[in-house]
């Protein structure tokens, strides 16, 4: 099922066709000018180039050509030769029915689906997400979704960082400060089994995440100074990653106590991983991808440590080499970011690898992408590093808190509920409804706020973060379209309790013309946001139609209508509705029932 943009080129370029033209100038796009045209071509201006002719001659001789087009109720030629195409009123109505009735709502699958990873979050061990995960999160999930949408086989990894010297750092310190837990893990190392396994637990267990966010920035600041410590730490982690026993145990505490949290607050967000695979994962590949690398001659020694050269001729920066094997001998950051690519092929072999990580690490990761190409671990061009800018305060820095700090994402989930909160009962939204059901609704209000945020620009822009702003139920905001779909819900509530039920979908109106064009151009939307991995054309979209069924809504009365035209209205209101929620959903906004 095409959208009408598509069918128009195909009817165009094949007018262009026939006059000898290249077909592909036949494009046709939504127009300029709306008030004029539904859709224009402005592919003669380039065929005159070409061919050495008058440009609106050339716009005359294709109009005659689609002049017979049932689907067409005008075609007109403006300016220097631009070709305006409006459609007829039984065209429209068509396509209506067709997105009315497509379980879709007008969206299309790709030809040839693949698998897809997607790697975004990145949460750490011990530390509680803060507000620089949230971009990550938010636009990972969304193209995570959209490319299922559009029919691949996907795949989203939260790539847990919870491996290396940072590990054997906050080992050593909850060792000095629970002396409980410390004697655990030195009779364990040392193969001592005295301990039941409830009470190893009971120890294990009064480490809490808090705990780790406390000591970890006091140890690492701790090993920066004082060499002993430092040195201890890495002894510690050196043992870790030979599985040593107790501080394995330790360390498993840490990652069930962190990722327990982490759940938390992405399921809050609408984000939730099909993975949670960690650096440790790949910890016992390093070694033989090492020998391998090795093997076919891509290692080289430098100063004693080992690395792999991926300048390219051309390059307008010389890039430096991936570091594989530090002088001291230890794996390093890219070394196991390598190692990830190498278990992804084995374990998944997807087609393309998508790196949903803040702009500013482009250069790492077209370091370690060369490096897989080099050794064949990934096809060119199947890994790519979707960037994204911050998201900044008012004073156009990194968002940070009242007192400079970094705030933690679960504080400002709460911050943003309790405005989403404000707004209800300034609007005087879901006053009546039980605690739980209002609460409910704040929720979703605040995660709308949250990711449309964010979503409705370029994911490769900064953007400025305004609480205020962005939880208004007026403007471009996405507690103004939760507002809209839950509008038309009460509509479709309302039509049902007075037994009035949807019918054909008949076309007249200008506001219902507007509507269904906007509905026709899902699919364009979409496709966008598929091939520039750019979740803001979809939340465009969302933004437009609800805007659309507004004037719908303020233009023509569907409950007061005469039956006939009552039934089409209807039907038009609530296949708006279902795509919004589709739209919203494909980018993790959930809708309310009612406010």
């Amino acid at each position: 099922m095409s959208d009408l943009k598509r069918v128009l080129s195909e009817a165009v370029e094949a007018a262009f066709a026939e006059l000898g033209l290249p077909p592909e100038l036949g494009r046709v796009t939504a127009s300029d000018r709306p008030d004029l045209a539904d859709f224009q071509s402005n592919g003669a201006l380039a065929a005159a180039k070409r061919v050495g002719k008058n440009p609106r001659e050339l716009a005359a001789a294709v109009a005659e050509r689609l002049a017979g087009d049932p689907r067409l109720a005008a075609v007109e030629i403006a300016g220097p030769g631009f070709i305006n195409l409006k459609l007829t009123d039984a065209a429209l109505s068509a396509r209506a029915q067709q997105i009315a009735a497509d379980p879709r709502l007008g969206a299309e699958t790709v030809a040839e689906p693949r698998r897809v990873l997607v790697d975004y979050g990145g949460p750490n061990v011990a530390k509680p997400m803060h507000v620089g995960h949230l971009r990550a999160s938010i636009i990972g999930e969304a193209i995570k979704r959209i490319y299922r949408f559009r029919g691949d086989e996907v795949l989203g990894d939260a790539h847990f960082g919870d491996w290396g010297y940072q590990m054997g750092l906050l080992i050593g310190a909850v060792m000095d400060e629970k002396p409980a837990v410390a004697a655990i893990v030195e009779a364990l190392n040392a193969g001592e089994t005295a301990e039941t396994p409830e009470d190893v637990g009971a120890a294990f267990d009064t480490v809490s995440l808090a705990d780790l966010d406390r000591l970890y920035p006091k140890a690492a600041a701790k090993g920066k100074t004082d060499t002993d410590y430092r040195d201890r730490a890495r002894k510690i982690t050196a043992a870790l990653q030979d599985r040593q026993p107790g501080y394995f145990a330790l360390w498993q505490r840490f990652r069930d106590v962190t990722q327990v949290a982490l759940e938390r607050d992405f399921h809050a967000l609408g984000v939730d991983f099909d993975l949670w695979k960690g650096e440790s994962d790949v910890e016992d590949l390093i070694d033989p991808m090492v020998a391998e690398l090795d093997a076919k001659g891509l290692l080289v020694d430098d100063q004693g440590a080992r690395i792999i050269r991926v300048s390219r001729e051309g390059d307008k920066k010389q890039l430096p080499p991936l570091l594989v094997v530090s002088s001291e001998g230890s794996a390093m950051y890219g070394t196991t970011d390598l190692a990830t690519i190498l278990d992804r092929r084995k374990s998944f072999d997807p087609a393309l690898i998508i790196y949903c990580v803040d702009q500013r690490q482009a250069d790492h990761f077209e370091i370690v992408f060369r490096a897989a190409y080099l050794a064949g671990y990934a096809g060119e061009g199947s890994l790519e590093h979707v960037g994204f800018g911050t998201m900044n305060g008012t004073d156009g820095k990194p968002f940070k808190t009242r007192e400079g700090g970094v705030l933690k994402l679960n504080d400002m989930i709460e911050l943003t509920r309790e405005k989403a909160r404000e707004r209800l009962h300034e609007a005087g939204l879901g006053e009546n409804l039980p605690a739980e059901a209002f609460e409910d609704i704040a929720g979703k209000v605040a995660v709308a706020a949250l990711k449309f945020a964010d979503l409705q620009n370029f994911r490769g822009t900064s953007y400025v973060f305004d609480l205020d702003r962005f939880t208004s139920f007026e403007g471009k905001t996405g507690p103004y379209l939760l507002y809209q779909a839950v509008r038309v819900k009460s509509i479709l509530r309302r039509a049902e309790s007075e037994g009035v039920t949807p019918g054909p979908i008949t076309i007249s109106e200008p506001a219902e013309r507007e509507l269904t064009l906007t509905l026709d151009g899902f699919e364009t939307a979409l496709a966008e946001a598929y091939d520039k991995k750019a979740p803001n054309a979809v939340a465009e979209h969302a933004y437009r139609l609800s805007q659309a069924f507004s004037k719908f809504y303020a233009a023509c009365p569907i409950l007061q209508a005469e039956p006939a035209v009552r039934a089409s209205r209807l039907a038009l209101a609530a296949t708006a509705l279902a795509q919004l929620e589709r739209a919203l959903d494909v980018l993790g906004i959930a809708v309310p029932e009612r406010m």
